[in-house]
């Protein structure tokens, strides 16, 4: 039986954490969309938007200080990378626990990389989550993970957080591309 990816309303976790927000921060860009549709609609969007923004626009960033469109696609590319490590960890480990990483620690690397390669290797690597995902069972999506600074959740949630984090960045690259150039 597939899966049913809709959102779903999460119990407080344990402990200090609190919320569902600190358990996925990008819940609120989620709202009530299905996270397999946003999931599966972002390669198209990303292409979509490093073309309208082009070479000079992939340099571009929406205040001095943050990241440019070109480390978003490389941080965008990590972090498909990250997930397809997570989930597959998650659905083989009986108590598996989220390895963190230090997204600042991994961008600084992205100066010398290219877009172009970033989105190729996100595409590739989405696709094959997408067919992970396509495969994940109901019982697979109530199943307990943990993650040292989140806390509890389900691995729905991971997929909720996905979705959540490719409508953020998508924002951001929206934005951009709609600024005059500087």
């Amino acid at each position: 039986m597939a899966a049913d990816f809709r959102p779903r309303p999460h119990a407080k976790p344990a402990g200090r954490q609190g919320t569902i927000f600190s358990v996925n921060p990008y819940a609120s860009f989620l709202g009530d969309r299905k996270p397999r549709e946003v999931i599966a609609e972002t390669s198209q969007r990303l292409a979509s938007l490093a073309e309208r923004l082009g070479p000079d626009g992939l340099e571009r960033s929406l205040a001095p200080g943050k990241w440019p469109a070109r480390a978003i696609l490389c941080h965008l590319a990590d972090c498909e990378t990250v997930f397809a490590f997570r989930l597959r960890q998650a659905l083989a480990e009986p108590h598996h626990i989220i390895q963190p990483f230090d997204q600042d620690a991994w961008a600084t690397r992205y100066a010398s990389l290219d877009a172009e390669a970033a989105l190729a290797v996100f595409s590739a690597v989405r696709k094959w989550n997408l067919a992970l995902l396509d495969a994940v069972t109901p019982e697979q999506l109530s199943k307990t993970l943990h993650h040292p600074e989140r806390g509890d959740m389900t691995f729905q949630t991971v997929i909720e957080t996905m979705g959540g984090h490719d409508l953020n960045h998508l924002r951001q690259l929206e934005t951009i591309a709609s600024q005059a150039p500087r």
